[in-house]
């Protein structure tokens, strides 16, 4: 491949969880990202470093983890004074655009991003603000979504993700037809999160009996660790479960909104290669966490389990000659990164105190040294204090200052369930984990700034819903002047600027 600068389009879907897919050993059908597996490489372990949204999403733009950037929950800002990838990357010569979703919260919504082709399908405001002192949540529980799970012709999150999918296509054109600067173009779709609710056409991809049920059924409350009693706590399932038909057409409609995301991320690559940009554009498909979908009794993320935490990452390189896939344990943070050496820039990254390493020795190079840590936190509505994970080949151990730790041989118990904390022949292991996590953390101080801000940001909440409304929520305001005809130009000469010639077909003598 050349070290030019290529473009770079991210697909990103919400709450997928590596498992599923058949590029991962999953059942749910995804012909457009088989696809791209073939010819691209496929991380087998990429990890996100926080199970929820808008902190995960803070980790992997900043390449640093969540509590580095103090964005603790779903309603906690990102500072405008962090750099993200896409600050890097104008450095670096290339126009950055954003089509969908980033759970940005506070009166940046743009952070580093030229353009935003659409509204946040969530709250900018500290509306979702847990409060650790009281136990009161940012969001209702998560049963109801469950227990109406199925079919729907139209709803929400399919609205979005339809306006993000056109919106992203529209620029892709529009890229095509300035192809000066490189570009970078991170399109961010809502689909397969919660409600669990499909299009007809991708529930009949489905015979019910082909839906894998949990590999691991509902664990009873007394075997359960702390953190996954308070998790499903959470979401409404402390003292019973939602039915058997009731969580079978929650799988249903949740392998069916896999399966939505599959068909728009093939409408995208298919535009990309329509506008003749294929050649020259790094592709990454990647989620910014999983989904549990029954698996021990628990719903959502939250937790450190492989089905919340393991997300996929498909990456394809122009004229890359690479392995299918990857094993080495990677994570999101590694993107900001990955994205500057395919970007071929220095774009003082090296100043910024990094988490995250290039993936790009893994995708051009067939000897390299990896370090294969993996680091995740967590600070929100299913904790009352930090927990943490350290994945590191073939253990993941995790921890909270007042939880028993847990360890996992994921080699030998890829379900994670049996914890060999108290073994006495990991005592080693358990030894260099607890080093590591007191390097990377202090939890006690941790917990007070937590706490601190959840405090500071609860007042500002209160606060400004006093008196005049000062929204923070993103209103896009596209111009459309050199799109359609105006009273300035004529039908002509907008069509000669908007139109791209079809690929093997001859273009009319006059254009």
């Amino acid at each position: 491949m050349t070290r030019t600068q290529p473009n770079i389009l991210v697909i990103q879907a919400d709450q997928l969880g590596a498992p599923l897919l058949s590029s991962y050993g999953g059942k749910a059908k995804t012909p457009n990202l088989d696809d791209l597996a073939t010819t691209g490489t496929v991380f087998q372990n990429c990890y996100c470093n926080y199970p929820l949204c808008g902190p995960s999403r803070g980790s992997m733009l900043t390449g640093k983890i969540a509590s580095k950037v103090g964005v603790y929950d779903n309603a906690a800002e990102l500072p405008v004074s962090e750099p993200t990838f896409a600050h890097f990357l104008r450095c670096a010569g290339y126009r950055t655009c954003l089509s969908g979703k980033m759970h940005f919260v506070g009166p940046d919504q743009l952070h580093g991003f030229e353009e935003r082709l659409t509204a946040e399908i969530y709250p900018a405001d500290f509306a979702w603000l847990p409060d650790w002192e009281t136990g009161e949540k940012g969001f209702e529980p998560m049963r109801n979504t469950i227990e109406n799970a199925g079919v729907c012709a139209w709803n929400m999150q399919i609205a979005f993700d339809e306006e993000a999918t056109q919106r992203a296509i529209h620029k892709l054109y529009d890229f095509a037809r300035k192809p000066d600067d490189p570009f970078f173009l991170f399109v961010s779709l809502s689909h397969p999160h919660h409600p669990f609710l499909t299009l007809p056409e991708f529930w009949e991809m489905y015979d019910e009996n082909e839906i894998p049920e949990p590999i691991v059924g509902r664990l009873p409350n007394e075997e359960l660790d702390p953190h996954s009693l308070r998790c499903r706590k959470m979401i409404g399932l402390e003292r019973d479960d939602v039915s058997e038909k009731q969580a079978r057409l929650a799988r249903h409609g949740y392998y069916g909104a896999i399966s939505y995301f599959d068909a728009k991320l093939g409408q995208i690559l298919h535009a990309l290669k329509a506008a003749e940009l294929d050649k020259n554009t790094a592709i990454f498909v990647t989620a910014d966490h999983g989904e549990m979908l029954g698996e021990r009794g628990l719903w959502a993320k939250d937790c450190f389990f492989e089905s919340a935490l393991r997300v996929p990452l498909i990456v394809k390189l122009p004229g890359q000659k690479t392995p299918p896939n990857v094993s080495e344990n990677c994570s999101l943070v590694d993107l900001l990164p990955t994205f500057l050496d395919v970007a071929n820039a220095d774009a003082g990254q090296s100043r910024c105190d990094l988490d995250g390493q290039s993936l790009f020795k893994l995708l051009t190079e067939q000897e390299h040294t990896w370090n294969d840590e993996v680091l995740a936190e967590y600070t929100a509505d299913a904790a009352s204090e930090p927990v943490v994970m350290i994945r590191h080949a073939q253990y993941k151990y995790i921890v909270a200052e007042n939880d028993p730790e847990l360890l996992f041989d994921l080699k030998v118990d890829p379900n994670e369930l049996s914890n060999i904390a108290i073994e006495k022949q990991f005592a080693a292991v358990i030894a260099r984990f607890r080093r590591r996590v007191s390097e990377v953390w202090n939890l006690s101080d941790l917990n007070r700034k937590v706490r601190l801000s959840q405090s500071n940001r609860i007042i500002v909440r209160e606060a400004l819903k006093k008196g005049q409304l000062v929204n923070w929520d993103f209103i896009p305001n596209p111009d459309y002047s050199d799109l359609y005809v105006r009273s300035s130009n004529s039908h002509e000469v907008i069509d000669r600027k908007v139109r791209i010639k079809a690929r093997g077909y001859p273009l009319p003598r006059n254009h």
